[in-house]
């Protein structure tokens, strides 16, 4: 039978078999969180590793629950879980500094080549303005839409202040006024900044956050091959960052 919301409500911290009826039953959540991320990863990242993250951040959801609040535990989890895993991976480090680098400037190149051109920019002009063959560029773009803006982006470093975000972001309610005012600014500019974007992308990204589909049943839906999909998303995704940094609301 499933757990519901209501059994969490009432959960025993000490109650060990609840607890791992629970993590049964959500770590196919965990396993399809974790292979939605590894699609934009290098094979040398052991996929297995970052499915025991995502248990740990559900193991954390699951004992950091407020049930008063106005979410779903589901809801919850799926922040939690997909924030354990970016976090391993941002401690890792595994992209590197020198990637980190040429991430950014990919960014810059975009924005900088649209308003130069009065149109959106080929893959071959950016690649051409950064000085990298194609091959290196396509690298370069699949890294970048991994993690879509950091904690560390929005200026929120230790643990607390994390903690305070996430349940702002959750809940819209919270005692700290800075970070309702960022999500509410960063939630409007990215809905109007997404209505701008070219359709496919908008569709990309609607289907891929909204939706919760994957690159695979994306394609299926517009008839294309999982790795365009995976194109256009990264695009979209450099796109939309552009925009927030040149807004001001993300870190440089």
């Amino acid at each position: 039978m499933p757990v519901n919301d209501t059994q969490l409500k009432t959960l025993d911290k000490d109650d060990h078999l609840l607890r791992n009826e629970i993590i049964a039953e959500y770590l196919p959540y965990v396993n399809r969180i974790v292979n939605r991320i590894a699609t934009h990863l290098p094979p040398t990242v052991e996929v297995d590793d970052l499915v025991n993250v995502g248990i740990i951040g559900l193991i954390q959801a699951i004992e950091r629950y407020d049930p008063s609040r106005d979410n779903k535990f589901m809801t919850y989890a799926v922040f939690r879980i997909k924030g354990a895993v970016l976090s391993e991976l941002r401690s890792r480090d595994f992209l590197g500094r020198t990637t980190r680098k040429k991430i950014r400037s990919l960014e810059k190149a975009y924005t900088s080549l649209e308003q130069k051109l009065g149109r959106d920019a080929l893959d071959e002009e950016v690649a051409e303005a950064l000085e990298m063959d194609l091959e290196q560029f396509y690298q370069v773009k699949r890294m970048s839409s991994i993690s879509f803006v950091s904690f560390e982006e929005l200026g929120c470093t230790s643990r607390d202040e994390k903690e305070v975000f996430l349940n702002s972001l959750m809940n819209n309610e919270g005692d700290d006024a800075l970070s309702l005012t960022t999500i509410k600014e960063i939630k409007g500019t990215l809905a109007r900044h997404i209505e701008h974007l070219p359709e496919k992308e908008r569709l990309v990204v609607s289907m891929y956050y909204n939706d919760e589909m994957t690159m695979k049943e994306i394609g299926m839906v517009l008839e294309i091959t999982e790795s365009r999909v995976s194109q256009i998303h990264s695009q979209a995704v450099i796109r939309l960052r552009g925009k927030l940094r040149k807004d001001g609301l993300i870190n440089d």
